[in-house]
């Protein structure tokens, strides 16, 4: 049911998904997932595929075991792998247009480039491509990774406001009890609240391909309920795992604390140091007022020094603070196209950027 009403969808996909215990590639289940997502395509979803995988099928390709590797050979293993990996998706998913997107956990932490992940993945929907994303381990140290795909998923579908997130992994969801040793374990399909108790249940479990368990996908959940976002755990090694969800909804599903809107506002409005001003006249105080972006036009006046991504006010001509938003362009680049049209920007700056200087999606009335 939540997987319906999505406008963006986030599905990751586990290690143990692609290539199985005695590491063969599962070419037959891939091939199904594909057909998973061309249904979502076809009812006008956008779709990012987070996948795991790059190093295991390094190991595979150079016939080492991942259980012993180090991390900067494990960084050379990813990097061959990576290559193995796309090579798959591209055999596999046959006229569905694919995009490659690698982040490390800086990409994700920090607002500027949270931002300017966010405008690639928008325009990969507007040019109707599939971004398959992964964490880049060819470069990120152990200090700047996140260790497993589970919570670079949640940051995506954060990053993308993204309606829902589906985690696919070997199991069917989350259990009251360890089902592989209590017969009584029943499957908990919904959980609005990740209390003592559930933490509790979330015990920790690591095959030769995965990084992460249960507590990984925990945390992820958390991410998930304060983004506005739906979550779910959900067994993929049934063939057509997406379908699977949408006509047996027999998975478990973490229930966001939030809208979007308003895990979108609480970010934005969070900061407790804008970093400068924009004052803006009663043409550009009208458009914003009617939900629409501040461009150069409306700015008289740039206070403060500022990069992009940095939070800045945006006040009336009377000096009355209007706004709060994520600027696009950095201070010196405003001054020098505050007033002008939009079409003059590139010649005014040497290159060719983006109109909105704060876009209404990175903005909150105050």
């Amino acid at each position: 049911m939540y997987l319906k009403e999505s406008k963006t969808v986030v599905i990751k996909i586990g290690s143990s998904l692609l290539i199985n215990d005695n590491k063969i590639i599962r070419e037959k289940w891939l091939s199904e997932f594909a057909k998973d997502v061309r249904d979502l395509l076809r009812l006008k979803k956008n779709v990012i595929i987070v996948s795991s995988g790059a190093i295991a099928l390094g190991c595979k390709k150079l016939k080492l075991s991942k259980k012993n590797l180090k991390l900067d050979k494990s960084q050379a293993v990813a990097s061959i792998g990576q290559i193995e990996l796309m090579n798959l998706f591209k055999k596999t998913f046959k006229k569905i247009n694919l995009s490659q997107i690698l982040l490390t956990l800086e990409d994700t932490e920090q607002r500027r480039r949270a931002i300017n992940a966010k405008r690639t993945f928008e325009n990969l929907f507007n040019l109707g491509f599939v971004p398959v994303v992964n964490e880049n381990d060819s470069i990120a140290t152990s200090e700047i990774k996140y260790g497993d795909n589970d919570r670079l998923a949640s940051r995506v579908a954060q990053i993308s406001s993204a309606d829902c997130l589906i985690l696919l992994s070997d199991v069917n969801g989350l259990y009251s009890k360890n089902p592989k040793i209590d017969n009584s374990a029943e499957l908990i399909h919904e959980i609005k609240n990740i209390d003592d108790n559930i933490k509790k249940i979330a015990t920790r479990s690591v095959g030769e391909h995965g990084t992460g368990g249960m507590k990984t996908k925990i945390d992820a959940a958390k991410i998930c309920q304060l983004s506005g976002c739906y979550m779910a755990i959900a067994n993929g090694l049934v063939n057509r795992p997406i379908q699977n969800i949408i006509n047996n909804n027999y998975c478990t599903w973490f229930l966001p604390k939030i809208s979007k809107l308003d895990a979108r506002k609480k970010w934005i409005i969070s900061s407790i140091s804008p970093k400068g001003q924009l004052i803006i006249d009663d043409g550009a105080l009208s458009a914003l007022k009617s939900g629409k972006s501040l461009l150069a036009a409306g700015i008289k006046e740039v206070k403060g020094q500022f990069n992009k991504g940095d939070h800045v006010r945006i006040l009336d001509k009377n000096m009355i603070e209007f706004a709060r938003g994520l600027s696009s362009f950095t201070s010196d680049e405003i001054s020098k196209i505050k007033g002008q049209h939009s079409n003059k920007i590139g010649n005014l700056l040497g290159y060719i950027s983006k109109s909105e200087v704060i876009h209404k999606d990175d903005m909150v009335k105050v």
